[in-house]
């Protein structure tokens, strides 16, 4: 094991190569150390959810999963050293499910698997469990941050995190109603010039997703991840299913949707948790 304090002594060197956060003759730069810093602490997170939830075969689904970068963190860190578990990821990008599979065989985490799937066929494939215990969205663009949480429901799991960004479809429906809006309520100065509409579209966008988990069961914390460099604003929510739905969420979620004239967007913000 190379002599780097700040690297976990668990950890596979070669997995923090392929990652990028090592260099390949295995040092730390000054970028590396910040991405190494970042993976820590989103893993400060989820360790704890984890640890909750250690049952005889924990699940854990990384929706939207890209390169795979936090499955197989969290499989390094968690996982690797358990007799049983599994981490799905998730991806509509072929080559890189591909990728993903030859990292895990040549790394030899035998217990991930990496499914080309969308998410109307993750729901219902017979290659994932009927539920999952854990469900996490890292950087899921737009509405993938959407659709891992109706995969998360459907499945339903005991925990959801997700990190969203790119949000722009709440946005682009302010926009395009500004001006009834503007006539309807003064409530709209609130996004009248575009830069106010996309940071408020963003801001509304994962209210919206809160008072929808909130209204299926789910209790909600939210908070940032601090030193994240992807968006102007790293927001984490992390979900616990409970079984007791806020009572007043969807009225809620229905006024304002209402209120702002964004009634187009119900059916993205009243999903239903109904099992797969």
């Amino acid at each position: 094991m190379l002599n780097i304090p700040e690297i976990k002594p668990e950890q596979s060197i070669e997995l923090l190569k392929e990652l990028h956060i090592l260099t390949r003759d295995g040092k730390l730069n000054q970028d590396s150390r910040r991405k190494l810093k970042q993976v820590y602490h989103l893993f400060h997170f989820i360790e704890p959810l984890l640890t909750e939830l250690v049952t005889e075969n924990l699940t854990l689904a990384d929706h939207g999963a890209g390169k795979s970068y936090l499955g197989f963190i969290l499989y390094d860190l968690f996982f690797k050293t358990r007799a049983s578990g599994h981490v799905y990821g998730i991806e509509t990008r072929e080559e890189l499910v591909e990728k993903s599979c030859a990292l895990a065989q040549r790394l030899h985490f035998e217990r991930m698997s990496f499914l080309n799937l969308t998410v109307e066929d993750s729901i219902s494939s017979p290659a994932l469990p009927a539920t999952i215990d854990i469900v996490t969205a890292l950087h899921a663009c737009d509405t993938a941050t959407d659709d891992a949480i109706r995969f998360a429901l459907c499945k339903q799991a005991q925990f959801i995190v997700l990190v969203p960004c790119c949000q722009a479809e709440v946005a682009a429906v302010l926009r395009q109603n500004k001006n009834a809006s503007l006539a309807k309520t003064p409530l709209s100065e609130l996004w009248r010039h575009p830069i106010h509409t996309r940071e408020f579209g963003s801001q509304l966008t994962n209210a919206l997703r809160c008072l929808m988990l909130e209204a299926n069961g789910y209790q909600v914390t939210v908070t940032e991840l601090v030193g994240w460099e992807h968006s102007m604003k790293n927001e984490l929510i992390i979900a616990r299913q409970t079984d007791q739905p806020r009572k007043n969420a969807q009225t809620r979620l229905q006024a304002i949707l209402r209120e702002l004239n964004l009634e187009e967007l119900q059916g993205r913000f009243t999903l239903s948790g109904e099992s797969a």
